[in-house]
């Protein structure tokens, strides 16, 4: 494992940077900052009793402490390796390793999903869950879709890149990851029609979750285990030449930057990935603009609320989604000024934070009750479950308000 977090723990300076701009330190006594749980407690944990102090376990892992450190100290990574070390001290229940596993339940899930569907949209169900197993009644759990999006497009997958068939258009690797794959696999087909459009030859490639769910409730051995049969199996398509594009900015972070940074994975094939990941508008903007510049984009009179997840700022690109959007004609895009929605993936799920998380959110929320807008935006699935749930506004992913303006939708 890398030695990374733990050598940066020393260049801090002590500065506070990261805690004031803590989203979840901000709503919260429980929580005394990432400054304090990371860099300055990290000095006093021994290597091979790796103990941690309980309010670290109030870390969201939302990224903005890393991204705020002047002296560029890994607090983020740090921080998340003591909330994993505490999680093993503790003991992990069975709701974290549950919620951990979206692929398993979401197998589950789409094979009976009329009947789990009207379960989990039930009151009464609902508050069983929560009284069991600690899983808030007003934190949403999405839909089950009745197929996957694997086997709607079944004609695309490819266990290796030589069965691809070859063409002159640029072929990319979808990984569409759990969400799309279970829950909403109409995003999936959103996604490759606007590929095509663009002259790409988009395959499916074999994959699992991305394991980050796993990671951030403290399964490191687990989420490496994912993380190796992804490398394992993307790993020949990088070597290709092929882009791997994802449409969970997530996912697409996880292959980029957490294999390497937070479970230590090493080797070629790690990094061969980490480099040919994109994250979908990233991708766009970097080799098919020009395609999109000849698309003629059908006008879209709509404001919309854009809000950039906190795993899109941690890929560190900007908001290509927004330098897309704008080439719609009379699409009004007003951006978040919130740092995070509060969801931090499975964070908001558990009932003793969905308040935090609530509060954290608050800022957007209240946004989007003064701008009103047609739609939010937001690269994340689970910041658009969240959103959606919390304002009573429609919650898209942007590619869905591009392929409308293509005339796709």
């Amino acid at each position: 494992m890398t030695d990374l977090p733990g050598l940066a723990a020393d260049m801090c300076l002590k500065c506070n940077i990261c805690t004031a701009a803590c989203p979840v330190a901000a709503v919260t006594d429980l929580f005394p900052g990432p400054k304090a749980v990371g860099p300055q407690e990290e000095r006093f944990r021994h290597p091979r009793l790796p103990t941690a102090d309980d309010s670290v376990a109030w870390c969201s892992g939302c990224g903005v402490c890393s991204r705020v450190c002047p002296h560029g100290v890994a607090v983020t990574e740090i921080n998340v390796r003591a909330k994993a070390a505490l999680a093993q001290q503790n003991g992990i229940g069975l709701r974290d390793r549950l919620i951990s596993r979206p692929a398993l339940l979401g197998r589950m899930g789409v094979r009976v999903a009329p009947l789990a569907n009207a379960g989990l949209s039930n009151p009464l169900v609902r508050r069983i869950i929560e009284g069991i197993l600690g899983v808030s009644r007003e934190s949403p759990l999405p839909p089950f879709s009745s197929d996957t999006l694997r086997r709607r497009q079944a004609d695309r997958i490819a266990a290796q890149p030589s069965d691809t068939v070859p063409a002159t258009k640029l072929s990319v690797a979808y990984f569409h990851g759990c969400s799309t794959e279970y829950y909403e696999p109409r995003i999936g087909e959103l996604a490759i029609a606007v590929l095509e459009r663009l002259d790409c030859q988009v395959i499916l490639p074999p994959q699992g979750c991305c394991g980050l769910p796993l990671q951030s409730n403290g399964l490191f051995d687990a989420a490496r285990r994912y993380a190796r049969s992804n490398i394992e199996s993307l790993g020949p398509f990088a070597s290709a030449g092929i882009p791997i594009v994802g449409t969970s900015t997530s996912c697409t972070l996880a292959l980029k930057h957490e294999y390497r940074a937070i479970l230590g994975l090493e080797g070629e094939s790690v990094a061969g990935v980490a480099g040919a990941t994109l994250d979908f508008f990233e991708f766009i903007t970097l080799h098919r603009i020009a395609q999109l510049n000849r698309q003629h984009l059908r006008s879209t009179p709509l404001t919309v609320l854009y809000h950039p997840p906190c795993q899109l700022r941690g890929h560190g690109i900007g908001t290509p989604a927004m330098d897309v959007l704008r080439m719609i004609p009379d699409l009004e895009i007003v951006l978040s000024e919130a740092e995070c929605c509060g969801i931090a993936g499975t964070y908001g799920l558990k009932r003793e934070k969905a308040t935090v998380a609530h509060a954290v959110g608050r800022p957007l929320f209240d946004q989007a009750h003064d701008v009103h807008p047609d739609s939010i935006l937001s690269d994340s699935e689970t910041c658009r479950w969240w959103i959606q749930n919390h304002t009573g506004l429609k919650s898209l992913h942007p590619l869905q308000l591009l392929a409308q303006a293509m005339n796709l939708e």
